[in-house]
């Protein structure tokens, strides 16, 4: 994940205001939407909900810029998009939803916060290995993930930790060999990839026979829309421009903030418990991803 030139420290395009509302966007929305899958799978299936949940935003915003002129994907395009989609959203999001049947929204977005190591050890693959301050950064920021799940308060089952490892595997992957595709636009990707991973998540929720509720709550359906137009049209086009304007390691830095973010709502909205130790964690993470942002500055 390394660049040797001085310009590519910095952004590799756009402004540093963009960047940093990216930043903020990925970090808070995608901090909440752990909490929101919680609540939204009280009533919707896990695969079945992620579907419909990218499905809605995917055509929303296709749509929208296909009105504006924006030119549709090549093929070779839409093939890029369609696998990305299917490791991003069909295993790295359908997997954490699954999940989330059985473990705690604090602990799925403890799980997730290991991917940027994962992205690290893939982007080697391409001869982009992180920097030494990248490392220690990476390597400080999982060890307040470590510390998170000593806590006490985050158990789950099985089936539930196995989705959680297999999920950043999966964005971790996908992010990283993305970088090194013919994709479109950032936005006309985004919208492309959720429209390629609704399908993969359909075809799983066909597979599994999930089905869907004929009364929903308006709590359950107003957390699917919020993860529909936040989570996914806001925060994901928000970490799609990230990938293409700075270094993977700022760009996925946002795993070290989500934690927090969902612990912190968890014990404010769900009244999970927090400690002397869930504290701590926090604020080594915090340390990991300032040591990422100082480098990059």
């Amino acid at each position: 994940m390394s660049y040797t030139s001085k310009a590519d420290v910095e952004v590799k395009s756009g402004s540093s205001a963009m960047v940093g509302v990216a930043l903020l966007t990925v970090y808070l929305v995608w901090g909440s939407t752990y909490l929101a899958i919680k609540i939204a799978l009280e009533n919707y299936p896990p695969f079945g909900m992620a579907a419909v949940r990218f499905a809605f935003a995917g055509a929303l915003l296709y749509a929208w810029l296909r009105l504006r002129g924006a030119p549709a994907p090549s093929a070779k395009q839409w093939r890029n998009c369609a696998i990305t989609g299917a490791l991003l959203l069909g295993g790295g999001n359908g997997l954490v939803c699954y999940a989330e049947l059985t473990v705690s929204s604090s602990l799925a977005a403890v799980a997730v916060a290991s991917m940027p190591l994962f992205a690290a050890l893939f982007a080697g693959l391409y001869g982009k290995w992180p920097r030494r301050w990248d490392w220690a950064g990476l390597v400080i920021g999982f060890a307040g993930v470590v510390l998170l799940n000593l806590g006490g308060e985050m158990q789950g089952s099985r089936a539930g930790a196995l989705a959680l490892i297999a999920a950043p595997l999966a964005w971790a992957f996908g992010s990283v060999w993305s970088k090194h595709q013919d994709m479109p636009s950032a936005w006309m990707s985004t919208a492309a990839q959720m429209l390629a991973g609704s399908l993969v998540l359909g075809v799983v929720t066909l597979a599994l026979g999930e089905s869907f509720p004929s009364d929903p709550s308006p709590r359950a359906t107003g957390a699917l829309v919020y993860l529909a137009i936040a989570g996914s049209i806001a925060a994901f086009t928000a970490y799609i421009y990230l990938l293409n304007t700075v270094r993977p390691a700022l760009a996925t830095s946002y795993a070290y903030v989500n934690p927090p973010v969902a612990v912190l709502l968890g014990v404010t909205l769900a009244g999970e418990s927090f400690g002397a130790m869930e504290a701590v964690a926090m604020a080594v993470i915090l340390a990991g991803v300032a040591m990422i942002l100082m480098q990059r500055r």
